[in-house]
């Protein structure tokens, strides 16, 4: 029994002879101070950590959303129509747009002649002025969805932009694009070339400008803003009996210049200039 009472007593002993040091006290708290401020340091920095991988996660979430999304050329239909080259100060053109509303002198020199046909040139032939190669470019931004080689044209590339415009771009070299790729304006797409339909014409690029597949006239439009095109619709609005310009009789070139060889061809048929086009030929 005393031994059992003597217990309790010795151990409130132990703790009355720490008490009675005089470092005792400050040292509990010096302790205490240290192990809550130790805490808080610890607690602080898991915060942070936490909230910088979270950021870190958004910022590499949103990053692959945008590299997902493909890229809005917001802007395309504010540019304005370019020739396809560079420095239009350095560039002739060969041939004209065959135009209904021209003079007839102007009509005849914009025919393309080949294998006893006649054809109106849809396009403009466009060279250097020293007559040597030079790149051609993108008229306007836009996907491309032809490239197609033909010894006829001298190779193809069409590009489609909006309002149902489309670019084409014949008698050319060493293609730089693909179909599919998306290109910018200015865009250097292929090297000046030849072409079995015009011949005459030497190194150079037959240029097309269509809407809704119809041939516009490039030098009328050059320097305008695609989105100042009319669309089919509006142009229907506007003209509500239905019949264009390239429909009506009364604009018919019966009169012009035909291909002299057609005259010593009992075979061929005699056509009418202006309304003839070869095939699927697009140049001419």
């Amino acid at each position: 029994m005393r031994e059992e009472e003597n217990k309790p007593t010795s151990k409130k002993s132990i703790l009355r002879r720490i008490q009675n040091k005089r470092w005792a006290l400050p040292a509990i708290y010096i302790a205490s101070a240290a192990l809550i401020l130790a805490g808080a340091i610890w607690a602080q920095n898991s915060f942070n950590d936490s909230a910088d991988n979270s950021t870190d996660k958004e910022e590499a979430t949103g990053l692959g959303n945008n590299m997902e999304e493909p890229a809005i050329e917001v802007n395309s239909h504010l540019e304005k129509i370019n020739m396809p080259i560079a420095d239009s100060q350095l560039a002739v053109i060969k041939k004209e747009f065959y135009d209904k509303e021209a003079d007839k002198e102007k009509r005849a020199a914009a025919l393309v002649f080949y294998n006893n046909r006649v054809m109106q040139n849809k396009g403009l032939d466009i060279a250097a002025k020293d007559g040597g190669a030079f790149d051609v470019v993108a008229s306007l931004s836009g996907k491309v969805n032809k490239v197609k080689e033909d010894s006829l044209l001298g190779n193809e590339v069409e590009i489609e932009h909006e309002n149902g415009v489309t670019t084409r771009y014949q008698s050319i070299t060493d293609i730089k694009v693909a179909v599919g790729d998306k290109v910018k304006q200015g865009a250097v797409i292929a090297k000046a070339g030849r072409s079995l339909l015009n011949e005459e014409a030497g190194t150079h690029v037959h240029f097309e400008i269509r809407q809704d597949d119809v041939a516009l006239n490039p030098n009328a439009i050059f320097g305008s803003q695609l989105a100042s095109l009319e669309t089919k619709d509006e142009a229907a609005d506007k003209n509500p009996s239905g019949v264009s310009e390239e429909e009506d009789p009364a604009n018919s070139d019966s009169e012009a210049i035909e291909d002299p060889s057609d005259a010593k061809s009992s075979d061929d048929p005699k056509e009418d200039p202006s309304d003839s086009e070869m095939g699927n030929t697009e140049e001419g």
